[in-house]
């Protein structure tokens, strides 16, 4: 199969129309419908069900689509290195803006002091944007908070840690020592919603406390962030049910970096160190 096939079979794919694949493709509808055709008698097998009305997947068009998306990822990303791979060379590690758990500056110097060491550049993302980052070749490394989209990923966990309410230190809940999700009007299984609905529209971390100091939203953040980030007007308060969040390293499964590997190792050591201390410390991460 050629690169060509498989996007245009993507664009349909996504589409459902072939009007509208066509016009994203930038090509007319009688040349991309012949295109997949050929496609499928390449196969051996029916991509779409088609009729005057609709156009749907079948059950090989759904598993084709998964996995056309990883080759056409892997395709870009490899130009991408490879370009890269000309100039001087660089890790570049993605992390969402104080999503690190404290374990960045930390990270890149142990890492700074490995033989062989390069230099290593931070891509600040928006939240969940790295694992895209990684497939497309723009990152070789990252800091992600899980659960997060893993397809062509490799990745080892760094942090557990719990999550603390974030909300208006005016709020009657504020007068509490210790909440519980029931308080807050949560579950467990609407927890990943309300976070995502709380970042929604609000860039960083600052805007997030802002909103919460107005009144405007509660939410759930890493223990670590209350530690880092003490605000006036924002009262942070444990939540003995709330489910922790996992700090983890990924990778591209590809991936034959040894410069990359290394990163990987120092930042597995340094959350080991850190998990260490925290253990000797009487009353730490409480």
């Amino acid at each position: 199969m050629e690169s060509r096939s498989l996007r245009y079979f993507v664009a349909v794919a996504e589409e459902l129309n072939f009007a509208r694949a066509a016009e994203r493709l930038g090509i007319s509808p009688p040349p991309l419908s012949r295109a997949i055709r050929r496609l499928e008698s390449e196969l051996g097998v029916a991509l779409f069900e088609r009729t005057t009305h609709r156009v749907t997947r079948t059950p090989a068009g759904d598993v084709l689509l998964a996995e056309a998306r990883i080759a056409l990822d892997a395709l870009e990303a490899a130009g991408r290195r490879a370009r890269r791979a000309a100039g001087e060379p660089q890790l570049v590690l993605a992390v969402k803006a104080d999503g690190d758990a404290g374990l960045l500056e930390p990270i890149l110097a142990s890492y700074a002091r490995e033989p062989g060491s390069v230099p290593v550049a931070v891509r600040l993302c928006g939240w969940q944007e790295q694992p895209g980052l990684l497939r497309t070749g723009e990152a070789d490394a990252a800091l992600v908070h899980a659960p997060f989209d893993a397809t062509g990923l490799d990745s080892e966990t760094l942090a557990v840690e719990p999550r603390v309410a974030v909300l208006a230190s005016s709020h009657p809940l504020a007068a509490r020592d210790r909440l519980e999700l029931a308080d807050l009007g949560w579950t467990t299984a609407t927890v990943e919603h309300r976070i995502d609905a709380a970042r929604r529209g609000r860039g960083d971390l600052a805007q997030v406390l802002t909103a919460v100091s107005l009144g405007e939203v509660i939410t759930l953040l890493p223990a670590s962030v209350a530690e880092r980030y003490p605000r006036p007007g924002v009262a942070y308060r444990p939540v003995s049910d709330a489910p922790p969040v996992v700090l983890a390293v990924a990778w591209p499964q590809q991936s034959r970096s040894t410069a990359t590997a290394a990163l990987v190792r120092v930042a597995a050591e340094v959350a080991e160190a850190a998990l260490d201390g925290t253990r000797a410390t009487p009353g730490a991460g409480a």
